[in-house]
């Protein structure tokens, strides 16, 4: 009996993706949950508006057997007033906790929570972060997803509900936003940049391998009550990843070395020293957990998927 699984953020980047995936290649019945219709969504939607408003969880819940919680309040690079923690708890704190009462009052089995590698912390100087780790959040978001999953815990805690919690990196592909697009459209100039001598190692994670590791935790009965970090194979450094990227360009990419502290120095003096922060600095998960305990390997390798990325993209100009 194929399970109905209701995804939230279903019209995001990775909510469509996995949407896509259930009902194609699974067969799943899927509820899939958005704050507005629009054409081309590919599937049935059921609109939420606002989430911080909306009250009709129960609906959308009927006859549910898992819960992809993906829908939440992400990185704002400029926040136009003061408190900026509280709107972040306000969606990924206090809508989360909404949504996993009304998911046990109407029977769900399993609870799947994307949190964020951020709930570890910024930087791995001393090695790779692991499940076992003490959480050390350093930006609001990262705090707000850790305060949830704690959250989370309390509330299932002495129930059936079986709750998974996913911390992705980073997640790209050639229609990725945010950060990651930024770096293919500098990829794609044609200039020289500056980011030859940066010598990190950046995990991170091609949606084509998260939407197979979430399917991987909405079905493999070792998933329950567990966390995990998840990732591609291959740590690469920033240079690495943008000649990848060019490769999928059919472009030959021009890098320069500019002294790292003279690079984020000047990060810092434009306001960007979280963008720097998330391309130069290293950042590594150790994700034999995912290995060993669900048997699960990335489908696609790191390299092909960046080159794939860059191919898709400037496809898409």
């Amino acid at each position: 009996m194929k399970k109905k699984v209701l995804v939230t953020g279903a019209g995001g980047f990775v909510g469509s993706a996995l949407v896509e995936h259930l009902a194609s290649s699974r067969g799943c019945p899927v509820v899939g949950c958005v704050r507005r219709a629009s054409p081309g969504l590919g599937f049935q939607p059921f609109e939420t508006g606002d989430l911080v408003e909306f009250d009709r969880w129960g609906e959308a819940l009927e006859n549910v057997d898992v819960v992809v919680h993906l829908a939440a309040r992400a990185h704002v690079l400029k926040e136009q007033t003061g408190n900026a923690l509280a709107r972040f708890r306000q969606v990924n704190v206090d809508v989360t906790a909404r949504l996993a009462e009304a998911a046990l009052r109407a029977g769900a089995k399993r609870f799947l929570y994307i949190s964020s590698v951020g709930v570890n912390g910024a930087a791995t100087p001393a090695g790779p972060f692991s499940e076992d780790m003490d959480p050390a959040p350093e930006s609001d978001y990262a705090i707000s997803k850790l305060e949830a999953e704690e959250k989370l815990k309390s509330l299932f805690a002495g129930t059936d509900m079986e709750l998974v919690i996913v911390r992705p990196p980073l997640v790209y592909s050639g229609k990725a936003p945010g950060n990651f697009r930024r770096l293919l459209q500098l990829s794609g100039i044609g200039l020289p940049l500056p980011f030859a001598g940066v010598s990190n190692q950046r995990s991170m994670l091609a949606l084509d391998n998260l939407v197979d590791f979430l399917d991987c935790c909405i079905h493999h009965e070792n998933a329950a009550g567990q966390t995990f970090l998840v990732a591609d194979s291959d740590a690469l450094s920033l240079p690495e990843i943008i000649t990848a990227i060019g490769s999928g360009m059919n472009r030959k990419v021009r890098l320069f070395a500019v002294p790292v502290k003279a690079l984020s120095l000047a990060a810092a003096l434009v306001g960007k020293r979280s963008e720097f922060n998330q391309l130069c600095v290293s950042l590594v998960v150790d994700v034999r957990k995912a290995h060993e305990m669900l048997g699960w390997q990335p489908p696609v390798l790191a390299r092909p998927a960046l080159a794939e990325a860059g191919r898709e993209f400037l496809e898409s100009l």
